[in-house]
């Protein structure tokens, strides 16, 4: 049997920036919610820009951050093997613009076209590593080493070479939830942190390359 030839036209970047049947674009302010843990599973989610966290909630109440998202990533895909219901929550950190792509249309287009296939599964791919390294990183590093590695990632840190402002509100009480320690500690070492020159933070926090050394060093 002849292989279906490829649609040498179809760009994923322009599939996921076009609202058509099957595809619609959403506006988030910051704190809104795009979907709840419980929540009909029906749907894909990418980031256009902005950030979205990704929180579960145990049965006595208590929520845990679980991932911290930005522009170009997906989020929701667990509706692709068959997941009836959200097993977590995902809110818009900042202003956010949000493409939903429901599942029959995310199927279809991940059979019909193999570029969007390979681009989803890199996504798939580097989710899994960086669950893997927090992984790692709860289990062996320090809560230091953790909070330092959490500020880099919100920073963006390589993505782009240099970290970038963190322009995202978010508190002492968050960060420690993300890193799984308490509020005193985190205040402690950010003010250690800033000491040395590592970040800069008055409204917003500034993380500067130095402070990759904190998460290299043994």
């Amino acid at each position: 049997m002849a292989r279906k030839a490829q649609n040498a036209s179809f760009d994923p970047d322009v599939f996921l920036a076009t609202v058509n049947p099957g595809r619609c674009r959403s506006e988030y302010r910051t704190g809104r919610v795009i979907f709840s843990q419980g929540d009909p599973s029906d749907s894909v989610f990418y980031i256009v820009r902005g950030k979205v966290k990704i929180t579960v909630t145990s049965e006595h109440g208590r929520e845990a951050v679980v991932g911290v998202l930005g522009e170009g990533e997906f989020f929701g895909e667990r509706c692709l093997i068959a997941l009836p219901l959200r097993l977590a929550t995902a809110t818009a950190m900042t202003d956010a613009t949000v493409m939903r792509v429901e599942k029959a249309e995310m199927i279809r287009v991940l059979h019909a076209e193999p570029a969007f296939a390979e681009m989803f599964t890199a996504h798939l791919l580097t989710r899994n590593g960086r669950l893997e390294a927090d992984l790692v990183d709860h289990l062996f590093n320090s809560s230091e080493m953790r909070l330092a590695r959490t500020l880099l990632l919100l920073a963006n840190f390589g993505k782009e070479g240099k970290p970038e402002r963190i322009t995202t509100k978010i508190s002492q009480e968050r960060l420690a939830e993300m890193v799984g320690t308490t509020r005193p500690r985190v205040s402690f070492f950010m003010n250690k942190f800033r000491k040395l020159g590592f970040i800069d933070y008055d409204r917003e926090i500034k993380v500067n390359s130095s402070l990759l050394s904190v998460v290299l060093r043994d």
